[in-house]
């Protein structure tokens, strides 16, 4: 892609400059332990999203589903998410290793305001606490622990300019299914027929195993 003619921010002071100054509220609402409104939300979100980075600076995103209240809260300052079977890159966990600084943002359906807790996080293999993440009989095989330095909540601007929770907008239009996107970019190999059945209703009763 042509970038000769793009203009871009180089420095923080242009950042600034062209932005501006956060106001006095915003600057200062990062919390370093959890409150009880933040606990009642942990206990209410049934997603997160998890932001790592690698010691080279390769990123990774990856969202964190289970039934509300799996976030465990180990004290005023620590969280813990359970591992679920997954397609096991483990990318975000990878990074962990290597750079420990993460972020996680908690949503919880039909709520605009977001979550977001930044810490130190760790894997841990086994613990007492992981008996208390058992979930249709699977006991996750490790959990990520989040040491926490900054506690906040986001406003809901970005979920009322997405329209995110708005049934009305909820139109995926002409876009592939799945078993069309595995077809296409992952399997190959598979018929279309065999990746329909795959992630048909049935692939729902496959999510602890």
């Amino acid at each position: 892609m042509e970038s000769a003619e793009w203009a871009e921010i180089t420095t923080a002071e242009e950042l600034r400059e062209l932005l501006g100054e956060p106001g006095a509220r915003a600057a200062a609402k990062e919390r370093r332990s959890l409150h009880e409104f933040d606990r009642a939300w942990l206990a209410a979100s049934p997603l997160c999203l998890l932001a790592t980075c690698a010691a080279d600076g390769t990123c990774d995103v990856s969202p964190k589903g289970d039934p509300p209240g799996s976030t465990v809260v180990l004290d005023d300052t620590t969280i813990a998410l359970p591992e679920r079977p997954g397609n096991r890159r483990v990318d975000g966990y990878r990074n962990v290793l290597s750079n420990p600084h993460a972020g996680l943002i908690f949503l919880v359906p039909g709520r605009g305001d977001t979550l977001r807790i930044n810490g130190r996080a760790r894997l841990v293999l086994d613990a007492p606490f992981l008996d208390d993440m058992v979930l249709e009989g699977h006991r996750p095989a490790l959990a990520l622990v989040v040491e926490i330095e900054a506690i906040f909540y986001h406003c809901s601007k970005a979920f009322l300019r997405s329209r995110l929770w708005d049934p009305a907008s909820w139109d995926a239009g002409d876009l592939p299914s799945r078993a069309m996107i595995a077809r296409t970019l992952e399997r190959p190999e598979a018929s279309l027929a065999e990746l329909q059945q795959y992630y048909g209703p049935e692939y729902a009763t496959r999510l602890y195993r």
